[in-house]
């Protein structure tokens, strides 16, 4: 893996680390109701997305199992269609999918630091 990909990996884990710092234990309903909130979660996805559409193409193939284009795309639906973004999917991206994508890139590093 190229080192720039590795520094993008950490950059993407600091990001998930962020906002799961803001969102903390927040409901759905105290999520909904904080519009500052909202916003930064929302541009930390965006941050998340931007940093994997610099991802290599080889680490991408070579990674198969991480949903790079999910991750890109939800970025693009996050900063080009705000006003409708569902502020629910933005939740359940934080709550139920950046604990696996942070397993997963933790994996992929601590096999990088093997190799």
């Amino acid at each position: 893996m190229q080192r720039k990909d590795i520094i993008i990996l950490r950059k993407v884990l600091s990001e998930i680390c962020i906002c799961f710092e803001m969102l903390g234990n927040a409901s759905q309903d105290e999520f909904f109701s904080d519009e500052k909130l909202k916003r930064a979660v929302a541009m930390t996805v965006i941050n998340i997305g931007e940093l994997v559409k610099n991802i290599t193409d080889d680490t991408r193939s070579a990674y198969r199992q991480v949903p790079w284009k999910q991750i890109a795309g939800m970025r693009d639906i996050a900063a080009h269609k705000y006003q409708t973004l569902r502020m629910e999917d933005v939740y359940n991206t934080v709550k139920m999918d950046f604990p696996a994508l942070q397993s997963q890139l933790n994996e992929i590093l601590k096999s990088e630091d093997t190799q």
